[in-house]
């Protein structure tokens, strides 16, 4: 049975192979940086899914406040379990610990953006109850350096 936790650092070889599972494969550069950037912030959550002291999936959490909403919600924005670990339940024991803290944060929802060729994660996401939201934009903007 896998064990849900808080990530901490030396977990980031592992979050980084998930991640490029996900088709992100040069995090290993920066995973060390940006997992020290989201464990510092008060809004987000890094958990991991460890089971015979191997990561078996991930999932980051942003929690967002709402200021025309009664409740905030719950993003998140990286979710993968590794493949060889599919179907054991990790997913499911990674989105209800998901969801227990949106719940302890007062989210009254969980959002999550997931690309169109990832049929199997539709899937999943539709078994664990999400419902499509069809309209989402996205505009990619760059820094002057």
């Amino acid at each position: 049975m896998a064990i849900i936790r808080t990530a901490v650092l030396s977990d980031a070889p592992a979050i980084a192979s998930l991640l490029s599972d996900l088709g992100y494969p040069d995090t290993g550069g920066f995973i060390n940086d940006r997992m020290q950037q989201l464990l510092a912030h008060p809004d987000e959550t890094l958990l991991v899914a460890e089971e015979d002291n191997s990561i078996l999936g991930v999932v980051s959490l942003h929690f967002i406040p709402q200021l025309a909403l009664a409740g905030d919600f719950c993003r998140i924005s990286y979710f993968c379990v590794d493949p060889a670990a599919r179907g054991k339940g990790i997913g499911n024991a990674l989105e209800s610990r998901a969801q227990e803290l949106a719940l302890a944060r007062r989210c009254d929802r969980i959002e999550v953006h997931c690309h169109a060729r990832r049929t199997d994660a539709h899937r999943f996401y539709y078994r664990q109850g999400y419902a499509e939201s069809p309209l989402y934009f996205c505009k990619r903007i760059k820094r002057d350096n």
